[in-house]
């Protein structure tokens, strides 16, 4: 399979190597860095570790996807693009996993699960633990799908992805793909992979501001989409 990596990134340069330097390569086209108006070296290291940098200056976990998926778009298209975050919480060593229900057919959407996974103490808070079980149970109630989180670390076909029309431009992201995928009847998967402590502190879930929005946001995205 050709497989691109899309990773949304924000002052993520002590991280953003580290993240780099983990990615399988043999297994990876290339990667795609969606630079979201980084105020220190982020693109610069990004680069130099081989990456593409695509800039969008619109602050938004979601505008940053859709930038880098717009830069691939432009060229040949992958067979599968997967997204990670920048901040080194992931493992990107454990893309095997993510790639492997897809290569077998069985799946064209795989969502990483740190729940199912194991996690490092304290790299997920209470308040994320809780989002994502709330969630994982609107999703079942409102769609019939069975998930156990909204981890960012995912996996999904081109071709299904596109299918999609991904709009979502900040916190709504990973959920509303998860919604589209059902409505879509995009056939899914989850397997477990390890999450850690990220690398300094995270916009969203380090600030009570942050962690409201993207809740706020989140729910939103699960009744908007639910009254179509």
């Amino acid at each position: 399979m050709i497989v691109d990596v899309v990773i949304p990134a924000l002052d993520e340069e002590a991280a953003l190597p580290l993240v780099l330097a983990a990615i399988p390569r043999n297994l990876v086209r290339n990667v795609v860095v969606g630079d979201n108006g980084s105020t220190d070296r982020t693109a610069e290291v990004a680069v130099e570790a081989g990456a593409v940098v695509v800039t969008e200056h619109e602050r938004g976990y979601g505008a940053a996807c859709l930038a880098a998926l717009a830069h691939i778009r432009a060229g040949v298209a992958p067979d599968v693009v997967v997204f990670l975050d920048g901040d080194h919480s992931d493992h990107p060593e454990e893309l095997p996993r993510l790639l492997a229900p897809i290569a077998a057919g069985n799946a064209d959407l795989v969502i990483g699960s740190r729940t199912l996974g194991a996690r490092e103490r304290g790299s997920l808070t209470p308040q994320q633990l809780v989002g994502n079980a709330v969630a994982s149970q609107a999703l079942r109630l409102l769609y019939g799908v069975r998930y156990t989180d909204l981890g960012p670390f995912r996996a999904i076909r081109w071709s299904a992805l596109e299918r999609l029309g991904m709009r979502d431009r900040n916190y709504g992201w990973t959920v509303e793909m998860q919604i589209r995928a059902a409505k879509h009847d995009v056939p899914y998967a989850e397997v477990p992979v390890s999450y850690r402590r990220r690398v300094g502190v995270s916009k969203v879930s380090g600030t009570i501001r942050g962690t409201l929005g993207a809740s706020r946001k989140i729910l939103w995205t699960l009744a908007r989409h639910a009254a179509r």
